[in-house]
């Protein structure tokens, strides 16, 4: 069974920084996709980013492009993200996902690749 367990939000000061984790078991990411998504209260689920093992790209939505930084540890099965400059249009229950995709650009997740786990909240004051 995959399981997926993203760790690290918390209450931040607007302009602030935060990294969050995600501990990966029951898939091998070595070699595979995972990625970040997000979901604020009345607003759909967003991609925030997806890394390509297998090309070796990493890739963002356009709101957190030059803020976010996402990397992997491949022997810890683990992902991160790393949120710098923070706003509070970034309040939201973060997720790590397997099986992310770029589609004309937007980040998404393979139908199949549904796994959600447990999510993180992010809350940025002003």
């Amino acid at each position: 069974e995959v399981q997926l367990q993203a760790f690290g939000g918390g209450l931040v000061q607007a302009g602030g920084s935060l990294k969050l984790s995600c501990i990966v078991s029951g898939y091998t990411l070595r070699g595979n996709n995972v990625g970040w998504f997000r979901q604020a209260p009345g607003k759909q689920r967003e991609g925030v980013s997806c890394s390509m093992d297998s090309f070796g790209t990493t890739d963002y939505g356009n709101s957190v492009q030059g803020r976010f930084t996402m990397s992997r540890d491949n022997a810890e099965n683990a992902a991160y993200l790393e949120m710098n400059n923070l706003t509070p249009e970034d309040s939201a229950v973060y997720y790590c996902g397997v099986g992310c995709y770029l589609d004309y650009g937007k980040i998404r997740r393979y139908a199949n690749m549904n796994y959600w786990g447990k999510g993180t909240q992010v809350t940025v004051s002003s």
